[in-house]
């Protein structure tokens, strides 16, 4: 006999217990799992008027048992194996019709081979928003079935951040392509962060500036056309003083960035999609680079460091510059989800993919509805190269290349903006270099070329050198 909770949750972490205080506040009921029983203990006893909507159980039987039929099961675990197991211990208890829904951050190839493992129906959505998110609305990508997303898509939507009363979850395609599209976000949020982290730099370093200002110059960015959620808190981790020691919370926090791999995800992926997305290596290659303290340390002793102060960047140029590159870091992560579009017949819907990121996700940025309106109006085409972005590119590509050029020159790192700037300037150039690449792959192995009157398989005067004498 089947219970009454309309959905159920397994893991009560940090997002899991966020996630489903969300889905009892929206007025469904939940029940929830956790493989440490105090955990669940804990969070039932501390969900105060949202406890009559909870069902804590625990054991996988009674969790099971509290669900109403056909059942579905948010997966709140962490990535990989620990999500294999947990499905390998639920199926015996479920029936064939019963419906898992991960939830976590999960690599879309392992979404794929649990989709066509066709040990029932299964759903992989991508959430973002951290905690905050998680708790009073995130940006919900999924993907899967459209007859398993209908289950759940009222919650899904209930839940989910809301943009205007545009709620900021959607189907994404079949598979894994949920899971994809949060991937390239993801993607997207490394190269945002970083280039926000170069401009943060020039501000420090370049100019002279403290914590205080610097938080000043972000927040003020933030009314303008760079709003979004990563340069709020950027301005407000600016101003953040350490608890402990009353300095600067920045200026105790050690250099060295975290990750938890989907960047690296997305650049692996990238070069397989053959979708270059150059500002969100240079991203991953900083994190990466940034954990190497005691070499960079070395590198400051051997070469000496960077000048300090060297002004010459005004804050409008710093601002627009940040705007180019922000506009490429998009452009580069759309061109990729376009790739995928070609390469796993997903259609993935890309106008409102920009319009669920629009709230509730790291990503979220007032840009977003100038985005999703020129990738509605002109399909298939590169962001960078639509009436709107093409105009302030336009306006603000010099402007990016007077940070770049000024950085280099006083020996400021400045990998993001430099590799979106790179981008640029290949875009934008008709007949580039390749040709010599090409005319050295043919000297050396003989691999041919194709000639600009359109004939292929063609080779250089040393090909007849290379062929025995009865060529």
């Amino acid at each position: 006999m089947s219970g009454h909770a309309r959905i159920g949750l397994i893991g009560l972490g940090t997002m899991g217990a966020a996630l489903a205080s969300n889905i009892a506040e929206k007025g469904f009921d939940v029940a929830v799992f956790n493989r440490t029983t105090q955990v669940t203990r804990d969070f039932a006893e501390n969900a105060g008027d949202l406890a009559p909507k909870i069902t804590p159980t625990e054991t996988l039987d009674d969790f099971v048992a509290a669900l109403s039929s056909p059942r579905a099961i948010i997966l709140m675990v962490p990535a990989g194996d620990p999500v294999d197991a947990q499905i390998e211990a639920l199926r015996p208890l479920l029936d064939d019709d019963d419906l898992i829904i991960d939830c976590g951050n999960a690599n879309f190839h392992d979404t794929d081979r649990r989709v066509d493992a066709h040990t029932g129906p299964f759903l992989g959505v991508g959430v973002s928003g951290g905690e905050e998110g998680a708790r009073h609305g995130p940006s919900i990508m999924a993907g899967g079935d459209t007859e398993y997303w209908g289950r759940v898509e009222d919650i899904m939507t209930a839940i989910a951040a809301k943009h205007d009363g545009d709620p900021c979850a959607a189907l994404m395609g079949p598979g894994g392509a949920g899971h994809f599209v949060k991937m390239v976000h993801n993607g997207i949020e490394y190269a945002d962060m970083q280039m926000i982290a170069e401009v943060y730099g020039i501000l420090r370093d370049g100019h002279g500036m403290d914590y205080d200002a610097i938080g000043d110059i972000f927040a003020a960015w933030n009314k303008g056309p760079l709003e979004s959620y990563l340069i709020e808190i950027s301005g407000k981790v600016a101003h953040a003083r350490d608890v402990a020691t009353g300095k600067p919370l920045l200026s105790v926090i050690v250099d060295a960035a975290g990750q938890k791999g989907t960047g690296r995800w997305t650049v692996i992926e990238a070069q397989h999609r053959l979708a270059p997305v150059p500002a969100i290596e240079a991203a991953v290659v900083a994190r990466n680079l940034s954990a190497r303290l005691q070499e960079r340390a070395k590198g400051q002793s051997i070469f000496g460091a960077a000048p300090q102060a060297w002004d010459g960047l005004d804050h409008t140029t710093l601002e627009q510059g940040l705007m180019a590159g922000k506009i490429l870091c998009y452009a580069q992560g759309f061109e990729m989800l376009s790739a995928a579009t070609r390469d796993f017949g997903w259609d993935l819907p890309m106008a409102r993919i920009a319009q669920i990121w629009r709230e509730g996700c790291i990503i979220r940025s007032s840009m977003l509805d100038e985005m999703a309106t020129a990738l509605d109006a002109a399909p298939g085409v590169n962001l960078m190269f639509t009436d709107h972005f093409a105009a302030i590119l336009k306006d603000t590509h010099g402007a990016l290349r007077q940070v770049v050029a000024q950085a280099a020159l006083n020996g400021h790192p400045v990998p993001a903006l430099s590799s979106g700037l790179a981008y640029f300037d290949m875009m934008r150039t008709a007949r580039g270099t390749a040709d010599m690449i090409q005319g050295q792959r043919d000297f050396f192995g003989l691999h041919g070329f194709v000639h600009v009157n359109g004939t292929d398989d063609q080779h250089g005067p040393w090909a007849k050198e290379a062929c025995d004498p009865h060529c």
